[in-house]
């Protein structure tokens, strides 16, 4: 750092200014430091710069079932929020969820002196679990309300699945299917609540259920089925990759979308948009999901206290899969 502030001409108090993102510094100054680092190639020291800080920039993310798409994403968001506050993310991934592995993994987060600790694990019992441990450290739990201990940031889910049954009958549906995720999923749990609750309050009936796995297969699978009963004129899938098997399936069996049949998606995954028909879904913004996580970390470092739990608001992407039903 001092070969950094002699090269710029400055102090090195400005060249740790600069290094802190600190706003007291003029752009032109900056740049000159910035020159400089280029120039002479300089790299902190981290090691160095914990024994002064007392912290490793680094924060631990706890998480399972990442080769779905929510999950998956909802890292990536975090990942680079991480980064944009200065902050390494170190993943621990769990291929089986019991109480005894996110205890060990939340051991293995200490062991590594990280900051902070963010658990992505979707599965009920995990903030029993996470309350019943004692750190010294912030944690945040993806899909909790939060509370004392424990601070929380979730998608209302409910919300998205009110906002496809709002759409459905506003344009004259009155019997709206839904095939689900896996019921030990949390999100999929809160979907199936909203959908029966908006159900419910439009008058109509919530017979149709089916639990799918998330996957294509289950959804031409299902979709089979439902082509052949027409028990419904509008189905509310729980992710888009199960209703791009619906769509194959009601293609084959001469069901057309969305003249015969409205579908609905949910997580606006980039390839929605090109199903044929385009997707009608509901879009959840992980980036936005991962800023707010890393926020509240970051609050709780600085005040000691757990912020006010953050709720990301979904919203609904219309396309070419809904239309009124047949007359």
């Amino acid at each position: 750092m001092e070969d950094v502030a002699r090269v710029a001409g400055v102090s090195h108090q400005t060249v740790s200014r600069v290094l802190n993102n600190h706003p007291n510094v003029s752009a032109k100054t900056r740049e000159r430091v910035e020159q400089a680092i280029t120039e002479l190639g300089y790299r902190r020291n981290t090691a160095a710069r914990s024994l002064v800080t007392r912290r490793s920039q680094t924060i631990g993310v706890l998480g399972s079932e990442l080769a779905q798409y929510g999950p998956s994403h909802t890292l990536l968001g975090l990942q680079q929020a991480a980064r944009d506050a200065g902050y390494f993310v170190s993943v621990a991934g769990l291929r089986d969820v019991t109480p005894e592995t996110i205890k060990d993994a939340i051991a293995h987060f200490m062991d590594q002196g990280v900051d902070g600790i963010v658990v992505t694990v979707p599965h009920p019992g995990t903030f029993e679990v996470l309350k019943d441990i004692t750190t010294h450290i912030p944690l945040v739990a993806v899909g909790a309300i939060g509370d004392k201990q424990l601070s929380g940031a979730t998608v209302d889910q409910q919300e998205g699945s009110r906002l496809v049954v709002e759409h459905l009958t506003k344009l004259g549906h009155e019997r709206i299917g839904h095939l689900s995720g896996p019921a030990d999923w949390i999100d999929a749990a809160a979907r199936i609540d909203g959908w029966r609750d908006a159900v419910a309050e439009a008058g109509l009936d919530a017979s149709v259920l089916i639990e799918g796995d998330w996957s294509a297969e289950c959804g031409y699978r299902e979709g089979l089925k439902i082509a052949a009963e027409r028990s419904v004129t509008a189905l509310f899938v729980a992710n888009d990759q199960m209703a791009l098997g619906v769509l194959r399936a009601f293609h084959e069996a001469g069901v057309q979308v969305p003249e015969d049949i409205s579908i609905v998606g949910f997580d606006d995954q980039p390839e929605s948009a090109y199903f044929i028909p385009p997707l009608t879904t509901v879009a959840q913004d992980f980036e936005e999901l991962g800023q707010r996580c890393i926020g509240l970390l970051l609050d709780r470092l600085e005040t000691g206290e757990p912020g006010a739990p953050v709720t990301v608001k979904p919203r609904m992407v219309i396309r070419d899969t809904t239309a009124a039903p047949p007359m």
